[in-house]
């Protein structure tokens, strides 16, 4: 909503300048609300005007704006116009920002926000997502929980923001790691213990064996072998390698069930693997890929900037590597989608395989190679369950509900749930997303149960808990039928700050599609849940007149409309009670 009063503004300089309305909507922006409850709702920057040509760069910047100021006057919407620091403030008529906010919320819900005119501008297309990506054969592993809710978080906001998005999950199910695993099987595996417990018992197999080749340089040789058995299509060491994938995904998706995530495609390297090997005739036909003394594949990169590297394609037995099967996988992507953005979701220690990748693919003439992006994301340190060290996702995931359950459980309105557990979870999920988003994605950070899981701090758990007293709210006093709203009912400032952080929305939702980070988000959310306390404490609904209780709970809805539909857009589930 915050696009109607921007648009006024914009008017203004539009009829001031001779310009474009549209020229102008980028150079005004909400003014945080803060304890100081600034009067002003909008700031127009001098600096951005001069940047844009629009006043020359020459004059005095506090002079130009007091100047613009006198022209900018104030009307039905705007009711005050003041100078700062090379700024110009608008203040809206209190009646007039509840009126259209909460109209606007009531009649476009979940599509609040998203039809901004700052939004406009927004890359719209096709949008491929690779992200999660765990190594078939193997339990799901907990450090593969940011890849997979910081790229279930980008297809959201995409898909939201008008996108055609297609969710890629590129397991590992290639390489001499799985030659690894099928000699360990050929020598450890147990039939019966695979159908007992299959991912555990692989898992078992898997240490045993690399703990065996670092003593036996014969194990190494049998799982190089049964790599190259894989890669010539021989159909025993091909049957073993579909039944543990099979087993591996039907896991993965039980776990993906409970984050709320699903995908369009499950893809893998070995789907890439032959078209690898024309990948490298494609490099070496044109001049690319030369041999080294060692007899590997090498592209060498000086001409890309990069004078010192090697991208290394082919090992010296032939057979292919990582890397060869994600250029595959790119050229057979934009071949099956023609997509316009391609976005790789992992931690931060592949930045420079990728940087490779976009490399040689540019190098081959792929120019579309500058639509894909690696979304980088740091490590999680100190995650431990009461067993211990967490190694797997599921007892991440257990924890977390069986966490949130007990303080339930300590509490008399957990009486009242229908599904307790159905609710732990979905509150423990939030928990475990907020606590990795509140930050910057490429950092590190430790985690903490106790800060995660606090009700009254700045965690999942704190939105959860504020969506279920709106909820409860709109329960007891709601009809769900509204009747003429009176704006002029709404002038307390704690109100009126509830409204103005809901104009901040679309500027959220801006930053986080700029550079992809959900902090913007995050931290949106958590501001106004903050907000929406103190109006809970301060505007009473019970034992006040009709029409200003039908007035704060229209206010309260709205921010329940809003808060809902961030959280969604985070990857979390709201819950109604708990």
């Amino acid at each position: 909503m915050a696009c109607f009063f921007r648009k006024n503004i914009a008017s203004k300089l539009a009829k001031i300048f001779g310009q474009p309305e549209d020229s102008f909507i980028s150079a005004v922006s909400t003014i945080p609300v803060s304890k100081k409850q600034q009067s002003s709702d909008f700031r127009l920057s001098v600096s951005h005007l001069r940047q844009k040509g629009f006043l020359p760069s020459a004059e005095d910047i506090q002079t130009q704006a007091e100047s613009l100021a006198r022209q900018l006057n104030r009307d039905s919407v705007v009711d005050d116009v003041t100078v700062g620091r090379a700024v110009i403030n608008f203040k809206i008529k209190r009646d007039v920002l509840a009126e259209k906010i909460l109209e606007q919320v009531s009649k476009e819900g979940h599509m609040f926000g998203l039809k901004s005119a700052l939004l406009c501008g927004q890359q719209k297309g096709r949008t491929l997502v690779e992200f999660s990506s765990p190594n078939i054969a193997k339990k799901f592993h907990a450090g593969h929980l940011r890849s997979t809710i910081i790229g279930n978080f980008i297809s959201n906001l995409k898909e939201a923001l008008g996108n055609d998005v297609v969710r890629i999950n590129y397991l590992g199910d290639w390489g001499l790691q799985f030659g690894m695993l099928g000699a360990g099987f050929q020598d450890y595996g147990s039939q019966e213990e695979l159908k007992a417990n299959p991912l555990q018992h692989l898992f078992e197999v898997y240490v045993r064996v690399n703990a065996e080749a670092e003593k036996d340089e014969g194990v190494r040789r049998r799982a190089g072998e049964f790599f190259r058995q894989l890669e010539s299509g021989e159909e025993e060491a091909l049957a073993l390698w579909r039944h543990f994938r099979e087993i591996s995904v039907g896991e993965y998706q039980r776990i993906y069930q409970r984050l709320g995530i699903c995908f369009h495609e499950y893809s893998g390297e070995s789907l890439h693997q032959k078209q690898a090997l024309d990948v490298l005739q494609r490099l070496r036909v044109q001049g690319l890929l030369r041999t080294t003394e060692k007899g590997t594949g090498v592209v060498d990169l000086a001409a890309a900037g990069d004078p010192s590297c090697l991208a290394t394609v082919l090992r010296s037995d032939g057979t292919s590597l990582y890397i060869t099967r994600d250029l595959a996988a790119a050229i057979d992507r934009k071949e099956a989608y023609d997509f316009d953005e391609m976005i790789y979701v992992t931690d931060k220690s592949q930045e420079g395989h990728f940087g490779q990748v976009f490399q040689i693919l540019r190098a081959m003439g792929h120019q579309w190679a500058d639509s894909c992006c690696h979304v980088p994301f740091g490590l999680v340190r100190g995650m431990k369950t009461r067993k211990g060290d967490v190694v797997f996702l599921e007892d991440v995931l257990e924890e977390a509900k069986g966490r949130v359950l007990r303080n339930m459980q300590a509490t008399r309105t957990s009486k009242e749930l229908e599904d307790p557990d159905m609710t732990a979870e979905r509150v423990g999920v939030a928990a475990l997303i907020v606590q990795d988003f509140r930050g910057p994605l490429e950092s590190d950070y430790s985690f903490d149960w106790g800060r995660v899981l606090q009700t009254q701090g700045d965690t999942g758990v704190f939105l959860q808990y504020t969506h279920s007293r709106l909820c409860s709210l709109m329960r007891m006093h709601g009809s769900g039928q509204w009747g003429l709203l009176d704006p002029a009912l709404l002038q307390e400032e704690q109100g009126a700050a509830v409204l103005k952080q809901l104009l901040r929305y679309d500027e959220a939702l801006l930053q986080c599609s700029c550079d992809l980070q959900p902090k913007h988000l995050v931290n949106f959310l958590l501001a106004l849940s903050h907000l929406v306390a103190v109006g809970l404490r301060t505007l009473p609904v019970k034992g006040s007149p009709p029409p200003l209780a039908q007035a704060r709970l229209r206010l309260f809805d709205s921010a329940r409309t809003v808060l809902a539909n961030g959280m969604r857009i985070l990857g979390v589930t709201p819950v109604e009670k708990m």
